[in-house]
């Protein structure tokens, strides 16, 4: 099962937990999944159209999803899925 990581600004979210596993083949099947047990972070992670925010990151095993298969990477046992907000400001 993959282990999913949250940024300590998010883990109010996810029951104060910054790391546990969940179920999934995809990275769209495991942010099903998370919404579906957590449905509170639906407005932080997608757009209203249904996209994934732009300020929102996704990495498996340190590398970026955009430069994996998006939404469509795959997970296996043991992969670390980290969620991180991109900051921003000046």
């Amino acid at each position: 099962m993959p282990v999913v990581r949250f940024p300590a600004l998010m883990k109010f979210y996810v029951d104060n937990q910054s790391e546990f596993p969940l179920d999934a083949a995809t990275i769209a099947e495991l942010l099903d999944n998370l919404l579906a047990r957590y449905p509170a972070l639906q407005p932080h992670l997608f757009e209203p159209t249904g996209k994934l925010r732009r300020h929102f990151n996704i990495f498996v095993n340190g590398e970026h999803i955009r430069e994996l298969g998006g939404m469509d990477t795959p997970l296996k046992d043991g992969d670390k899925v980290i969620f991180m907000v991109s900051a921003a400001g000046g």
